[in-house]
């Protein structure tokens, strides 16, 4: 009897598996009925493989599997640590939290990826050939397929106009490159994980404006955040209103193009912007580099050209990094409680531990890298395809023996304080912030060192080089015998710490995110209910006529609060009540939306002063604030030190795009030909609904939809394409007879065209004649959010049908440009009708739930 490929694959598999309801509920289990947490830890960490199937019952499992994995590597070094006591620091998400990829990663044998969270690339020559144009962007696609994100800078590339020496006679600039690294990473998906990207330029290049204003046409750049390095220079111009000098190459001594422009006025542009649509986000250039341990050796190659998406690691071309967090909360003894107190002792012990963690996963991700390689040796395709791959990763490599470079980091900092009766944003509370940093910052350097006397220096560590930067300078005077020892030994490590948003890590630690303030201590949810079910209430009918039920959500640590000061936290309150227990509470005026803006920006530059990296933080301000304001924030940002800033102003996102010009509406809504090119590039969508396994045909002009076709992916007529496909081209032919065709064209793995004829016909004929309704209403401009509104409304008795309405629902919400409010559509959890399109998913700006296409 012939073995089936299936069976064959799951003889090899030797662990026990788990179905995705029995890991969900032993998580929830876990989570002690979390169910947000416990739907993330089986998505997100669970260790699986590349068909899906789950190893692991509960995060007890996943904390065994690292810390079996990191005490392996620890007995190849001195004074090894056992596998007991890494446990310990693991267990319930208590101390120390290894982020993203090193939580998925670690230990699973079963998917080739590597454990970092974030790279930056770029051309060491800063060549804007096109050549190196190209390598970038096939170096950053390479890097989105095994789940890193990715950032680099655009100032190499000459600004619109100059000459080249070809056939176009003069460079396009920087905006069609910006698109192309856009496109670039919507193509790259993992488990329905798109990309991340940054994109810099510094506003001395000439182009810069026009970098600025990209992403406020709609439907532009939509893949990528942007960012502009802005220099002391021109921020002493704003400030003084003086006249500011752009020139290309922006480093030259003698560049070849220069001009003078307002500076003033380019800044009010930048603020107009983020005010607006709450990018571009800021870079102080000249302090990230000045403060930049690692460019004390940039003409080794450490030179700082970027920063990852999120903006907390600036790095040099190649370098990479892992994050891993240290729980702040879990260092406050008798929280809520007037003898709370913070035990430093321990926190200064466990950081050292968390530096020693971080380093031995440097270790394991040299490992994972090795494997990459291999793997890219063993593929079939020819050695001049995969050289661009396999020297970016030797690259990485080398840069990670070298550098050593790690992200320690913090979460649970808003709790921390609250537990300690402190208010965020208040003088005490940055104060007693800035000390727990300070402090994190000089064990962690420590641990460093005494790692360097145990396992070696990184290779090129110099006393000499790193003398006179201000962040070893800070160490030297806090800690001069710290500094006498690493004179001595070195530094195991180049760079050591950040703050990074910790957004599912703090769902699983059940505290606040990173450095940030509770969002909200105490809210209300909704969940639709039967109004015939016995012992149903319900609070709310919507306007549809369905009904539900309002229930209460605390923030853990607000409950954790409630019962240190002897409340009732199982008692129904009414909404009064709740007020009177959020003022009572050391959360009162101290959420995300209360806290002195000018305040936290403050906080953040004395903070950044004992973080060599830099600090991921948002100042969200109300919908009503002025741009004069947004502006001042921003100065003030500059003047406190900070690396960099982002504002996101409350619905800035939502509609930003969306004119209320009667012509432009009437001029976007007829931009698509009355005649449809003969080749449109598409993209290909894949989706499953109940087992059955659908495909789509996206044919896009100008980057947006302009046909689908679809059906069942295993069909009789064999429409069976390799899963690394995902692009392609819809060509329209025709038969002898003078009928249209229309045949899906890609290019295989051994790099030949090949054809599939007549997707018109390879699908069931009701398919087809439901997907020429839908090209014909997007064909006619008709918004994409409008188009995924026919298709839910269609009334349809095929159970078939449905399922296919379904999928062709998720394929088109990825063309949704992000902070799209949607349309007709309540949250499903608390019945909000606040719903804005992000990233092909759904967002409840109420409570954050989220529901993926």
């Amino acid at each position: 009897m012939e073995v089936s490929a299936m069976q064959k694959k799951k003889d090899k598999v030797t662990g026990k598996t788990y179905t995705h309801d029995e890991a969900f509920s032993a998580a929830l289990d876990y989570f002690k009925g979390d169910e947000l947490a416990a739907r993330v830890w089986v998505n997100k960490y669970a260790l699986k493989d590349s068909d899906g199937n789950i190893y692991e019952l509960t995060p007890d499992d996943m904390h065994w599997r690292m810390a079996r994995e990191i005490a392996r590597i620890e007995e190849r070094y001195p004074n090894p640590m056992k596998v007991e006591e890494i446990y310990e620091l693991f267990r319930n998400f208590t101390y120390i939290i290894p982020q993203g990829g090193p939580m998925s990663g670690i230990g699973n044998n079963y998917q080739i990826a590597s454990l970092s969270n974030c790279f930056v690339i770029g051309n060491d020559s800063n060549s804007d050939s096109y050549g190196g144009i190209l390598k970038v962007d096939q170096e950053q696609v390479q890097l989105m397929k095994r789940r890193g994100g990715v950032g680099h800078d655009l100032s190499h590339i000459r600004p619109k106009g100059s000459p080249v020496k070809n056939s176009a006679l003069t460079s396009t600039g920087l905006v069609p490159f910006m698109e192309r690294y856009s496109n670039s990473t919507r193509e790259v998906a993992q488990d329905g994980r798109r990309g991340a990207l940054m994109l810099s330029v510094s506003i001395k290049h000439p182009d810069s404006e026009k970098f600025i204003d990209a992403k406020m046409e709609q439907g532009k750049v939509t893949g990528a955040n942007i960012s502009v390095k802005i220099d002391d220079e021109f921020m002493r111009s704003v400030v003084e209103q003086t006249r500011y000098i752009q020139q290309y190459p922006i480093e030259a001594e003698e560049p070849k193009y220069k001009k003078e422009i307002n500076a003033l006025e380019l800044w009010n542009k930048i603020i107009h912007n983020a005010w607006k649509s709450a990018e571009p986000g800021v870079l102080f250039w000249d302090t990230i580099i000045r403060e930049s341990v690692p460019d004390c050796y940039s003409d080794l190659g450490y030179k700082t050209v970027s920063t990852n998406p999120c903006g907390e690691i600036p790095l040099c071309p190649y370098d990479s990094c892992r994050l891993i967090a240290v729980n702040l909360y879990s260092y406050v003894e008798n929280p809520f409680r007037p003898e709370a107190k913070f035990n430093f002792e321990l926190f200064r012990k466990h950081v050292g531990a968390a530096q020693r963690i971080m380093d031995d996963i440097i270790d394991l991700e040299l490992e994972k890298i090795d494997a990459i390689i291999e793997k890219i040796d063993a593929d079939p395709e020819s050695e001049e395809i995969k050289a661009v791959e396999r020297n970016l990763w030797v690259n990485i490599r080398n840069k990670a023996v070298e550098g050593r470079r790690t992200g320690v980091g913090i979460t649970g900092e808003g709790d921390m304080l609250a537990g300690l009766g402190l208010r965020y944003g208040s003088d005490d509370a940055i104060d007693f912030s800035v000390e727990v940093h300070k402090t994190l910052a000089l064990a962690a350097y420590s641990s460093s060192v005494d790692l360097a006397a145990e396992r070696g220096a990184f290779p090129i560590y110099d006393t000499e080089r790193e003398k006179n930067n201000p962040f070893i300078q800070r160490l030297r005077n806090a800690d001069p015998d710290l500094y006498e020892r690493m004179s001595v030994h070195g530094r195991r490590n180049i760079a050591l710490l950040t703050i990074a948003p910790t957004g599912t890590t703090s769902l699983m630690t059940q505290t606040t995110s990173g450095i940030e303030p509770v969002f909200m201590p105490v809210y209300k949810r909704r969940r639709k209910v039967n109004p015939n079910d016995p012992q149903v209430r319900v609070d709310f009918i919507d306007e549809v006529g369905d009904s539900w039920e309002e229930y209460i959500v605390f923030h853990h640590k607000f409950l954790t609060w409630m019962e240190a000061n002897g409340y009732d936290t199982s008692k129904n309150y009414s909404s009064e009540e709740l007020d009177g227990l959020v003022k009572q509470s050391p959360y009162y005026k101290a959420t995300s939306n209360d806290v002195d803006w000018l305040s936290k920006v403050r906080m953040q530059g004395r903070v950044q002063k004992w973080v060599d990296h830099s600090i991921s933080v948002t100042i969200n301000l109300p919908s009503d604030v002025s741009e004069e304001l947004v502006g001042q924030l921003y100065v003030e940002a500059w003047k406190s030190g900070c690396k960099g800033v982002t504002v996101y102003r409350d619905g800035s996102r939502a509609g930003v795009l969306v004119s209320n010009n009667s012509e432009k509406k009437k001029e976007d809504s007829s931009r698509f030909p009355t005649k449809r090119p003969q080749v449109l590039e598409a993209e290909v969508v894949r989706f499953q609904n109940n087992k059955e396994k659908w495909i789509a045909f996206v044919g896009l002009l100008d980057g947006r939809p302009y046909e689908i076709f679809t059906g069942l992916a295993d069909d009789e007529d064999g429409l069976l394409l390799p899963k690394s496909v995902t692009v392609g081209s819809i060509i329209k032919n025709y038969e002898e007879d003078g009928t249209s065709r229309y045949d899906f064209q890609y290019v295989n793995k051994r790099g030949y065209k090949t054809t599939i004829e007549g997707l018109s016909y390879k699908f069931n004929k009701e398919f087809w004649n439901y997907a020429k309704l839908i090209s014909g209403v997007l064909r006619n401009g008709m918004p994409i959010e409008d188009v995924i509104n026919l298709v839910s409304g269609l009334q349809l008795d095929n159970e078939n049908i449905n399922n296919w309405k379904n999928g062709v629902e998720r394929a088109l919400k990825k063309y949704v440009p992000d902070g799209t409010k949607a349309k007709k559509c309540h949250c499903s959890s608390c019945g909000s009708d606040n719903l804005v399109y992000q990233e092909g998913c759904l967002i409840c700006q109420d409570c954050g739930v989220s529901k993926c296409g």
